[in-house]
């Protein structure tokens, strides 16, 4: 058996693979353990230039696209994420006029309700 520590999307997996000599059309051997989140805490980025008004997902989603770019200026309503849900998708807006002060999300990015996407002053 091997030990393997991978970094998906920023989460870290601790992995046990058993060594076998699985030849032919034979099925996949089924896991002995299924893979666990490590202990490690997410890494907590260091904090970027953050605004005090805080832009937050309203659904569980996948970041699709990010429109917005830090120092843009936006009005209240700009669109500054879009996140896909259930194929759907929904424009995360500015809830008022201000800079971009950070993007806290990327592409691909899983998140859930209420989760900080970015921040404007």
């Amino acid at each position: 058996m091997k030990n393997y520590t991978i970094t998906v999307n920023g989460n870290v997996y601790d992995v046990v693979v058993e060594e076998g000599a699985s030849t032919g059309a034979s099925a996949p051997a089924a896991p002995k353990a299924a893979p666990k989140a490590a202990p490690k805490a997410a890494p907590a980025a260091a904090p970027k230039a953050s605004g005090s008004v805080k832009v937050e997902a309203g659904a569980a989603g996948k970041v699709f696209k990010v429109e917005a770019s830090v120092g843009q200026a936006l009005k209240a309503g700009d669109t500054v994420i879009i996140l896909e849900a259930m194929k759907m998708e929904i424009p995360v807006v500015a809830p008022q006029d201000g800079t971009v002060a950070s993007i806290d999300v990327a592409v691909g990015d899983a998140v859930e309700a209420g989760a900080l996407l970015a921040t404007l002053n």
